[in-house]
């Protein structure tokens, strides 16, 4: 069964319903077993123009996308920001009115700065969807997430799910804990205290839908003092990448004394239940947040976080430029 998807841009998760995220996933699953064709192509979005514009340095990411549109035989432009006219002194908003006059169906933006893809939005008579802005929120990442632990735990209501490592400069972070929540999930998080403050639970709210600028402490979210705690009895175990290039001071003394207190360990993953899985965004920093044995293991999901990315962000393509959830 299909039924309109009632948003065109992508900007986060913290917007989406859990109907909104279901049916994105559903819709997702539909387009699996094209990468495991023999001819990776279909001709759904035949005559559309993706642009991928790019702020940001990326590898799976902006890979993803543009397999995504390729598969779903879209045209796909890849701009970054050394090859593109705002190294030459345009304005954000110059760009965006320049690509716009070329008439494509979809933006994917990333960028260093928060609200970015939403200030492009209001310009841009294409769909626009989030690849990443500043700290903000990653919504197709968390969407690849959730679509592996629904894999290989065929449900997300429920779960335990610790997040851990540099909780506040992440925006995979963030759009998981909005995703996780919404639907059933119960998320802890932990980290050094200088990245994981003792407020980010009233940082991450939810909003009551007849009052949009109340603030409600999410209720499924929880932030605790030692990783130990976080991982103890979780059914996932998410590391994030320790994000240096958005720290502009010293928030723990060296990346050794990181690995010893805040690396995720065999020892300390069996703290989580014996079938619990790992994931990780990328790129990975071996042997400082995860240790390799932990991040080779069977346990770990990172590679399949991958594959799902793409049937993830061919989801999100079809939908952004006029095609139908499926809904189960």
């Amino acid at each position: 069964m299909e039924k309109p998807y009632r948003r065109r841009d992508l900007l986060g998760i913290r917007n989406l319903s859990a109907q909104d995220i279901i049916g994105i996933l559903d819709t997702a699953e539909n387009f699996r077993e094209i990468s495991n064709r023999e001819i990776k192509k279909v001709p759904t979005l035949r005559g559309k123009t993706v642009i991928n514009l790019f702020f940001e340095s990326s590898t799976r990411t902006r890979t993803s996308f543009e397999l995504a549109a390729k598969r779903l035989s879209a045209d796909a432009v890849n701009i970054s920001v050394s090859s593109s006219s705002v190294s030459k002194g345009e304005t954000l908003l110059d760009t965006a009115l320049n690509l716009d006059a070329m008439a494509p169906d979809c933006i994917v933006v990333r960028h260093s700065s928060a609200g970015v893809p939403h200030q492009l939005a209001k310009v841009s008579r294409a769909a626009i969807v989030n690849a990443g802005d500043g700290a903000n929120e990653h919504p197709t990442q968390a969407l690849l997430d959730a679509m592996t632990i629904r894999e290989h735990k065929k449900k997300i209501e429920g779960l335990k799910v610790a997040i851990i490592g540099d909780i506040l400069h992440s925006r995979v972070a963030r759009s998981n804990i909005h995703l996780l929540t919404k639907l059933g999930a119960k998320v802890r998080v932990a980290g050094p205290g200088t990245l994981v403050p003792n407020d980010f639970g009233h940082l991450i709210d939810e909003r009551d839908s007849d009052n949009p600028k109340s603030k409600i402490q999410n209720p499924k979210l929880e932030v605790v003092p030692k990783i130990e705690d976080a991982i103890e009895g979780a059914d996932v175990v998410m590391i994030l990448r320790i994000q240096r290039e958005r720290q502009d001071s010293a928030y723990f003394p060296t990346l050794r004394e990181y690995s010893i207190h805040y690396g995720l360990t065999n020892d300390r993953l069996n703290l989580a239940k014996k079938d619990a899985i790992v994931l990780h965004p990328g790129p990975m920093n071996r042997g400082i947040e995860i240790s390799s044995d932990v991040a080779d293991s069977s346990r770990s999901l990172i590679l399949d976080q991958v594959k799902y990315g793409v049937a993830v962000r061919m989801a999100v393509l079809y939908l952004a430029t006029g095609g139908s959830m499926t809904s189960s």
